[in-house]
């Protein structure tokens, strides 16, 4: 896993070898999440394309009346 989005105020928010490129907040919900990438791979125009599938998913979630999980591991964009 290269990259992962952790729900705002889990412990894993701050996982040895991850860095923080960004949050996601929902209007809907409230709920926000941190975008996480490996350090050796943090790049943050990819954060950036992350960011924007997160927010596709997230909304799909709403729409299907699901619960957002604690963590979702986010896809490398080269394959998005």
């Amino acid at each position: 896993m290269k990259a992962a989005a952790i729900k705002k105020g889990q412990d894993r928010a701050k996982a040895e070898g991850f860095k923080t490129m960004g949050t996601v907040k929902r209007s809907t919900c409230g709920e926000e999440f941190l975008i996480g990438q490996q350090l050796p791979f943090a790049d943050p125009e990819e954060a950036e394309n992350q960011a924007r599938w997160l927010e596709t998913m997230l909304a799909e979630e709403h729409r299907r009346n699901q619960q957002h999980g604690d963590k979702i591991d986010l896809p490398d964009p080269r394959f998005m």
